[in-house]
């Protein structure tokens, strides 16, 4: 008998046809860094500010997650694709000069169009998945570009519509 809904193929198209914006997220955990490229980042509030993010629970930075008080979340632009590559499909996340221990001890890379340093306040575990709530504590935002999209299973950026008010 197979795992599979009889909509999973279709799930799975219309969210190859969302697009989102992409982020790196970080955590140190017993002195190790930890991180690994997002697309599920959202706002949660403003009043306090939090944020979201899902995470598989299979996933080798879950322990960190699932253990860390703060974390880092960095928004990526158009000139970070390497480095959102980088944490997506490399082992070595954190070898080079690209980041440096912030607030928290939590990593904060360099050269990112803004970060966030938060406290994890839940950890909302749902098979296996899970979802994070994180209160922002810290964060400075970085030069204003173009933002790094992920659509249809490559790297995008926004296209301005031609429209005139």
């Amino acid at each position: 008998m197979s795992d599979t809904t009889p909509f999973e193929g279709t799930f799975k198209e219309m969210f190859r046809r969302h697009a989102a914006g992409v982020a790196i997220i970080t955590v140190n955990y017993q002195g190790e860094p930890y991180g690994f490229t997002a697309t599920s980042v959202a706002s949660l509030s403003a009043q306090p500010p939090r944020f979201t993010f899902n995470m598989a629970r299979s996933s080798s930075s879950w322990p960190a997650v699932a253990n860390a008080t703060h974390l880092g979340v960095h928004m990526l632009g158009l000139e970070n694709q390497a480095l959102a590559d980088r944490f997506a499909r490399t082992k070595d996340r954190f070898g080079g000069d690209h980041w440096e221990l912030g607030p928290h001890d939590v990593p904060v890379l360099k050269d990112v169009a803004g970060w966030l340093i938060g406290k994890i306040q839940m950890r909302l575990s749902f098979e296996n998945n899970a979802v994070v709530v994180v209160e922002v504590v810290e964060g400075a935002v970085g030069e204003d570009g173009s933002p790094l999209l992920y659509h249809s299973g490559s790297y995008g950026q926004p296209v301005p519509l031609d429209y005139e008010i």
